[in-house]
């Protein structure tokens, strides 16, 4: 396990694929795999050779007022990015996996600078028509899966505070969607909006 004092070295993926011979190289994260509700997102970045942007990290050790900031930077800064969204229904007719790699391909294809290589954050990796590889915690590892994970996410929780407005009642300004405690007492009491998955509520409909 890497300890906190350890230095990352941000750049070890990307400039391991350089060497390879790629020309341009791609960092692609999701977020939203897990909720009940709403869209998964997914987002690519693509950095100038030996790039890095100051405070970039793995989304998920970042506090919501260092992402929205860095989540403007990195746009400013990037060479391009590209995010890409699959909505609810159509992870219930696919499954989340398959929609995750949805969404990934879908921003990978959507950037205005096209990549030979793209760098997947998880272990496995969707059908893209450039090479690929699957890097465990690369968000935690590699500055352009990080950079891409926070696009990702707070793209995501925006989208979700927008649907706080239009469904108020399931109060998703406090969990984005995620099933926690709060989420489940709104459905018992309102029962699934149009954009609950509804195949990430079999063990709820079973309780009831």
């Amino acid at each position: 396990m890497k300890k906190e004092t350890e230095q990352v070295d941000w750049l070890k993926f990307e400039n391991e694929a350089y060497k390879n011979g790629y020309a341009c190289v791609c960092g692609v994260d999701e977020a939203g795999r897990g909720p009940l509700a709403g869209p998964v997102f997914a987002a690519a970045v693509v950095l100038g050779r030996g790039q890095t942007i100051d405070g970039v990290n793995d989304s998920k050790k970042l506090s919501e007022k260092k992402r929205e900031a860095l989540f403007d930077k990195i746009k400013e800064e990037a060479l391009c990015y590209s995010i890409a969204s699959v909505d609810e229904k159509t992870i219930d007719e696919i499954n989340i996996l398959n929609a995750t790699f949805l969404a990934m391909k879908k921003a990978v294809e959507g950037l205005e600078i096209q990549p030979d290589y793209a760098m997947i954050d998880g272990n496995k990796t969707p059908d893209l028509s450039i090479d690929c590889e699957a890097v465990v915690k690369g968000d935690a590892n590699s500055v352009s899966i990080a950079a891409a994970s926070i696009l990702a996410k707070v793209s995501r929780d925006r989208y979700m505070l927008e649907m706080a407005e239009k469904y108020p009642e399931y109060k998703f300004e406090k969990h984005k969607g995620y099933g926690t405690k709060l989420h489940y007492q709104m459905l018992d009491e309102y029962g699934p909006s149009e954009i609950h998955r509804q195949t990430f509520l079999k063990t709820w409909y079973v309780k009831k």
